[in-house]
């Protein structure tokens, strides 16, 4: 009787450890599930984090101090978030989600409300369209979908005091003549015009001979200067390096260069202003994949010309010039820029509190939040 009785109390315990067992195996299946629903929010949470991101960064290098740059810095956040393909689906983001102030808390208003006060625009905030993530193991406790998105603000930094990258010539700025906004200068003079015998405004911070004058008029020299700093100069005019790597900016390739590395322009009309380009009243597209503002260089600005030949200059200060036209052939004459007043740019440019005062007018995109 007695083993009757254990033998049935082993068959009851066995019924319950299988429920148990069966219980235990669908709890650790929806963890399992939660876990992966989770994972999936918290990824297309920080691609549209990114996208955001990317979007105000882009938005407030287009600022310019005037209406064309909140125009500009528009089209640019656009461009950016459109670029995006969030879950393999087109998102359609509206200007709308564009805003800007005057200061980081606001108030931010729309881009119509910038246009008719934009001088004093500092900050862009971008907010993603609301992107619909299913649930596919926890909908009874999320739902069957969560709509995210995210926003982001950034603005232009402090003002920076080290420079990089900029283009190995220099504009010299005399007295009787001193540079202000709308003034085309010359950055590399033609033959038998030199500034002091054998110098024709050209640098050497890099390597010398002609690929390393190709490669920093193509992309500028990857090195962060100060006021004040000391740059070798470069004799000789350099006519075919020169001509080759400013080319690049205008879609023109010979000589190895590459679009992939050195890319063109978005717009690559000749004979047009800084306003113009800016209001695009003349506009060229190129034949390969163009950036925002190729045209748009740094050169270092100096007082007094160098001696004969391979000498020195003292960088005053950085100016900000357009390059209105590609180089011809032979020796292409003299080169000129035009000089703008922009206080945006992207770069590897920042404030070193050891490096002094900064430049006028010339700051760096921050994100800020």
């Amino acid at each position: 009787m007695k083993k009757r009785s254990r033998v049935g109390k082993r068959q009851g315990e066995r019924g319950s450890i299988l429920a148990t067992s069966a219980i235990g195996m669908v709890a650790i299946l929806l963890a399992v599930g939660l876990g992966i629903d989770i994972s999936r929010l918290y990824l297309t949470k920080n691609e549209l984090q990114n996208a955001a991101d990317a979007a105000a960064l882009a938005g407030v290098s287009g600022l310019t101090g005037g209406a064309p740059g909140i125009t500009d810095a528009t089209d640019r956040a656009v461009k950016v978030m459109n670029g995006y393909n969030f879950n393999k689906a087109v998102v359609s983001f509206p200007r709308a989600n564009v805003q800007f102030a005057v200061n980081l808390d606001g108030p931010y208003m729309s881009e119509g409300s910038a246009a008719s006060s934009p001088v004093n625009i500092r900050f862009v905030k971008v907010t993603t369209p609301a992107e619909p993530v299913g649930i596919s193991f926890a909908a009874m406790v999320l739902g069957s979908s969560k709509n995210l998105s995210a926003t982001a603000t950034a603005g232009k930094s402090v003002t920076i005091n080290m420079l990089c990258p900029w283009l190995p010539a220099f504009v010299l700025d005399y007295p009787t003549d001193p540079i202000h906004p709308g003034g085309v200068y010359t950055f590399r003079l033609e033959p038998g015009t030199a500034v002091s015998p054998g110098n024709y405004q050209l640098l050497a911070p890099i390597q010398s001979g002609g690929s390393g004058d190709r490669e920093g008029m193509a992309n500028g020299v990857d090195w962060c200067v100060k006021r004040g700093q000391v740059i070798k100069t470069k004799p000789g005019v350099t006519s075919g390096a020169i001509r080759q790597g400013v080319n690049t900016r205008f879609d023109i390739y010979v000589s190895g260069l590459s679009p992939a590395l050195s890319p063109p322009d978005v717009n690559i009309a000749e004979g047009i202003n800084y306003l113009q380009y800016k209001n695009k009243s003349g506009f060229k597209a190129p034949s390969h994949p163009g950036i925002a503002d190729r045209r748009v260089v740094f050169m270092p600005i100096a007082k007094e010309a160098p001696g004969e030949g391979r000498d020195t200059i003292v960088v005053d200060r950085f100016g900000v010039f357009f390059l209105q036209t590609s180089i011809g052939g032979g020796s292409g004459g003299v080169l000129k820029a035009e000089y703008i007043t922009d206080t945006i740019f992207a770069g590897d440019s920042y404030f070193d509190p050891g490096a002094g005062a900064g430049m006028d007018g010339l700051t760096v995109p921050v994100l800020y939040r």
